[in-house]
This record gives C-alpha cells, sequence and structure tokens, in this order.
C-alpha cells in the first residue's frame, strides 16, 4: 500500500461513512484465521463444518443480544453489509405482506432516507407497490401525524430510518411503529447509523425489522445484519441455497461475521458510559463553530433535539462542501458533505433540501462524525482549523 505522505498526521472525522476497525476485530479475525476452521463452510456436514457453524451461531448470539434482552438467534439474518440489508427488508417484507394480504400493495418511506432505500422505490413500484414518501419538518424529523394522514389499510410496510446519516437527527420510532400497526402495517427502520451509537432495544422500539452494518461500528465493510422479528413475513431475494434458514441464499462469511460480533460487543460494552461523553463533545463543538458568523447548524436549536451523540452537521455561509473538505483535507483533517454514497455529487443533499433548507446553503454543508475513539484535542485542533478558514 502507497504510504501518505501529504500531511503529518491525518485526523479521520468521517466516522459516519466508515469507522477504522477495533481491535478486538482484527483479533478476531486474526484467531479465526490461524484456526481449523478457516475458510471451512459452516453448512457442511464433517468435523470442521459443524466448528463452524458453532462459531457463526456464537455470533449470532452476541449480536442478537446488542439488539435487545428478548431477541432471539434466529431472528438475526446474516448480510453482505447495509445496503443488502435494507433492499432485503424493503422488498422482501412488502412482498411478504402482499402475499398474505393482497390489499397490502402500498409502502411509505421518507425523503431523507439513504439511498439504499430511495434507489430502490423504482424496483418497488416494478414490482406492483405504490410508494408514499413522507416530508420532514425543518428540524429534520418525521411526525407521526404525518405517517398517521398517509396511512390506511392497504400499506404493507412502513420503512423509516432510527437515525438520519447526514444530520443525526433520531426519529421517533417507537410512536411511528405504533402507529404502523393500528392499521395492520409492518414497521423497518434503517438502523445503520444508530446502531451502537445510542442505547435501545427492539422491543422498546416496537418494530418488525431493523438494518445494521458491521463497518459503522467497528468491524469489517461487507458484514451486516437484518432483525426480522418472530412471524414478520419475508420473500427472499436471493436463491440458491438453504443458508439463514431460507431467508438469503450465499455461503456465509464467517470471518467477516465473527470480527462484526466482536466489534458489536465492544461497542455494546462502551455505550452506556461513551454516550454522554460524546453528546458532551458533539455539543461543544457545535457552541465552539458558532464562534464564527458564518457557520451553523443545518438543523436549528439542535443541542434540544434528540441526536446522535457522534454526528455534527454544519454549513458555512460563502462557501461548497468541496472546496471546504479539500482545503480541510490539506490540513489533515478528513470531513464529508453528507452521505459517503453520493460524495462524487455535486448536487445539494436531499436530506438538507428536503427539510427546505436553502439551496445555496445546503450546498456549503459539512458532516463532522466521530465514536468513542475520538480525541478531545483532535476535535479542538479541527475547530481552529475551521474557523481560521472560514475568517
Amino acid at each position: 500500500m502507497e504510504r501518505l505522505t501529504t500531511a503529518p498526521h491525518l485526523c479521520n472525522l468521517d466516522y459516519a461513512a466508515s469507522t477504522p476497525m477495533r481491535p478486538e476485530a482484527i483479533r478476531a479475525q486474526q484467531e479465526y484465521d490461524a484456526s481449523p476452521i478457516a475458510g471451512a463452510n459452516p453448512n457442511s456436514l464433517h468435523t470442521l463444518g459443524r466448528e463452524a457453524a458453532r462459531e457463526l451461531e456464537g455470533a449470532r448470539k452476541t449480536l442478537a443480544r446488542t439488539l435487545g434482552s428478548h431477541v432471539r438467534p434466529s431472528e438475526v439474518i446474516f448480510t453482505g453489509g447495509g445496503t443488502e440489508s435494507d433492499q432485503l427488508a424493503l422488498l422482501g417484507i412488502a412482498e411478504g405482506a402482499r402475499a398474505r394480504d393482497r390489499r397490502r400493495s402500498r409502502v411509505i418511506t421518507s425523503e431523507i432516507e439513504h439511498d439504499a432505500i430511495l434507489d430502490n422505490l423504482p424496483l418497488l413500484r416494478e414490482a406492483g407497490f405504490s410508494v408514499t414518501t413522507l416530508k420532514p419538518t425543518r428540524e429534520g424529523v418525521i411526525e407521526p401525524s404525518s405517517l398517521s394522514d398517509a396511512l390506511d389499510r392497504d400499506v404493507a410496510l412502513v420503512s423509516i430510518m432510527l437515525a438520519n446519516n447526514e444530520t443525526g437527527v433520531v426519529q421517533p420510532t417507537g410512536e411511528l411503529a405504533r402507529r404502523a400497526h393500528s392499521v395492520g402495517a409492518l414497521y423497518h427502520t434503517d438502523a445503520i447509523q444508530g446502531y451502537l451509537h445510542i442505547p435501545f432495544d427492539v422491543a422498546d422500539l416496537g418494530v418488525d425489522a431493523l438494518s445494521a452494518a458491521g463497518h459503522k461500528v467497528g468491524g469489517p465493510v461487507g458484514s451486516g445484519l437484518l432483525y426480522l422479528k418472530g412471524r414478520t413475513p419475508l420473500r427472499p431475494r436471493t436463491f440458491g441455497g438453504g443458508q439463514e434458514a431460507g431467508r438469503r441464499a450465499g455461503t456465509q462469511d464467517l470471518r467477516s461475521i465473527v470480527a462484526f460480533a466482536a466489534a458489536a460487543r465492544a461497542a455494546h460494552s462502551l455505550l452506556s458510559s461513551e454516550h454522554s461523553r460524546l453528546m458532551g463533545l458533539s455539543a461543544s463543538l457545535y457552541r465552539r463553530l458558532a464562534a464564527s458568523r458564518r457557520i451553523h447548524p443545518t438543523v436549528p436549536d439542535i443541542l434540544d433535539r434528540d441526536r446522535l451523540p457522534g454526528i455534527v452537521s454544519i454549513f458555512v455561509e460563502g462557501w461548497e462542501s468541496e472546496s471546504l473538505i479539500l482545503k480541510l483535507d490539506s490540513l489533515g483533517f478528513e470531513v464529508s458533505a453528507g452521505s459517503a454514497c453520493s460524495s462524487g455529487s455535486t448536487a445539494a443533499s436531499h436530506v438538507l433540501t428536503a427539510m427546505g433548507m436553502d439551496g445555496s446553503d445546503a450546498l456549503g454543508s459539512l458532516r463532522i462524525s466521530f465514536d468513542d475513539r475520538v480525541r478531545e484535542e483532535d476535535l479542538e485542533a479541527f475547530a481552529t482549523a475551521l474557523l481560521d478558514l472560514v475568517g
């Protein structure tokens, strides 16, 4: 790998895009590589296969515990990442609900979802579903009343994210799910950004399905899960094997799965102690940046909102995101303008424009993101650099 020589110290503040692997995850992979079951298929009947299957189910139990105290391991489906989990839930549950009741032919989602949801809406329409997308408030919240206005007995599925990956705003998921269930609709939440960054139990959320990804919590890229509550109908999207109880075909990547489980166990153990500390650090950064009359939060009164602790979302008057990102990069600070999955786009963020932000302001947005591994002095150095840069 080519060495990076452009800056003496590169400070990664783009953890919402992807996180470095935790030491626990790296060790889990190393131990797997050194073990007799390395490369063994956990679906084989021989001794190594059975040993691999035990490791697979051990990882499944570990991840189930991070989702809630009463989650059964059988309710965890391993996938190849968050995007696959979202697509499996969106299309698989909608089709499963319609197969159970032919009247269920509509899906409700929101305008601020990740592209892993929004870019699959055409597939829903091709499959014969109609789609309703809800508009957020200026504060980035999907109001339960707006969902109630859109609900009827034809709704198969409601899919609204747990927390937004750009603004960090946490949605009122419990109430949204309750209202969906009041008309017999199922509820899925994309928790890819919120999983193990805010405490929750799926039983309290009341959801029927939840997506998560390993690389957002210190696990490897290419690992993910879909929590599927027992008896929730699901039509598989891939075929060719009976893996994952017939719900997701393909040999499981055990090496990545054991690392995902190790990272999740470590993050879960730190969640209660680190949550308040990180909320304080992000609040301090918001206040520090407010020293400039040109820097503003993308969400009004953000410190009074229910939000993720490790996302700081701002915009800078008179600047474009691309210029800011490149100048900060030259100073050794790595940030983004929003979702990494659409970072090549020159258009304003669909999340911020859906919230009603002026397009020119949205073009100057920055997202600073981190987890429990952040150093307070790095956040302070970043703030100083940005304030000096914008004047």
